[in-house]
């Protein structure tokens, strides 16, 4: 089982939903970046269950716990222990799933991979366990801040709730006013109506988090096979309920010209600072990373837990029939936002300091 990510800024976590704790050690992180342990703990509360009525009511302080790698407030260059201890399981609750699988969940594939399962709240394949992203991005993000770039996401789409695509037209900063994450308040107040309808009917509904990283300079990527985007990709999709991502225009590409596509190179007053006139690429060309903006999206399904009777099967392969308990996301876009701008951040530094190698 492979539980690191990243090349030279890299996370190894740990932890199981209801186990003891949920951590993790970043290694790789530079000496003497400044560390703000309070903007770490707001990265973690954007993620944390039990902020509205639109998330899972399990209460959880998340509180981090910061073991090592880190004096007088500077990083030190050695390994950044942390952990986050769970205080409100209610492990009971999955005791009806012990002997049967759960429709679209890890249960049935963990089970025989490794021939036994946690069947508390999914165990290791639990999205809790992002928590320890969540925290090795906030560290990835202070180390971008002294370099310039910034890394935002908000919800664009619920359901059939949609953002125009284009983020320009939209003022991110009102992103975290309401309890979707949408940087459109009447959009925002769609958005919730609709979880909140869903929730009544025991059902869940899925989404799209649209991400930007500004300030990026050019030439991060690794190719032929670590290319930016292709390590975005491999970020994204590595987040429970990830089923797609697409950067630049993605999809919709296919129907423009080569003529309506290409991203034209325009002179501006500083030779050095090249600029396009539009940016259909997304800030990545050949797969490294061209200056401009980078953004794509990525793509949520519905949650898989509903709380109505649902048909299955028990561990020796007969029908059964079976109602989740607990406490559930209905919709795991608003804390999603924040695992998407984690798992950027983690990637866009590690390709970073990788440039910097290959110019030695």
């Amino acid at each position: 089982m492979r539980n690191t990510f990243g090349n030279l800024f890299t996370l190894t976590t740990f932890g199981e939903s209801h186990g003891a704790a949920v951590g993790g050690v970043v290694d790789g992180m530079p000496a003497g970046i400044a560390i703000d342990t309070d903007f770490i703990q707001h990265e973690l509360n954007r993620r944390r269950p039990g902020q509205s009525a639109l998330t899972t009511a399990r209460q959880e302080a998340d509180q981090v716990e910061l073991l090592s790698g880190i004096f007088e407030g500077h990083s030190t260059g050695c390994p950044i222990g942390f952990i986050v201890r769970n205080q409100n399981q209610h492990s009971n609750d999955y005791d009806n799933l012990r002997t049967l699988f759960r429709p679209s969940h890890a249960d049935f594939t963990y089970y025989h991979k490794y021939g036994t399962r946690d069947h508390r709240g999914g165990g290791r394949s639990s999205a809790r366990i992002t928590l320890s992203r969540v925290v090795g991005g906030a560290l990835a993000k202070l180390a971008l801040r002294q370099l310039g770039i910034q890394v935002t996401a908000y919800t664009s789409q619920v359901g059939t709730i949609v953002l125009d695509r284009d983020y320009h037209h939209y003022d991110l900063s009102l992103t975290e006013s309401n309890d979707v994450r949408c940087p459109d308040p009447e959009k925002a107040q769609q958005m919730a109506q609709l979880i909140k309808e869903v929730k009544a009917e025991g059902d869940t509904i899925g989404g799209v988090v649209t991400c930007i990283v500004s300030g990026c300079p050019v030439g991060l990527g690794e190719p032929e096979f670590d290319k930016l985007h292709a390590a975005l990709a491999h970020a994204m999709l590595s987040i429970n309920a990830v089923k797609g991502f697409e950067y630049g225009e993605g999809f919709d590409g296919v129907a423009l010209r080569g003529s309506e596509q290409n991203d034209i190179f325009r002179p501006t007053a500083n030779s050095e600072a090249v600029e396009t006139a539009t940016n259909h690429s997304g800030g990545i060309q050949g797969g490294i990373s061209n200056g401009q903006d980078i953004y794509f999206r990525v793509a949520f399904k519905p949650v898989a837990t509903l709380l109505r009777q649902q048909d299955t099967i028990d561990l020796e392969g007969n029908a059964t029939t079976f109602t989740a308990k607990g406490r559930h996301d209905p919709c795991v876009l608003p804390r999603a936002v924040p695992v998407v701008e984690a798992m950027t951040a983690m990637t866009i530094f590690d390709h970073y300091l990788l440039s910097k190698l290959s110019k030695i």
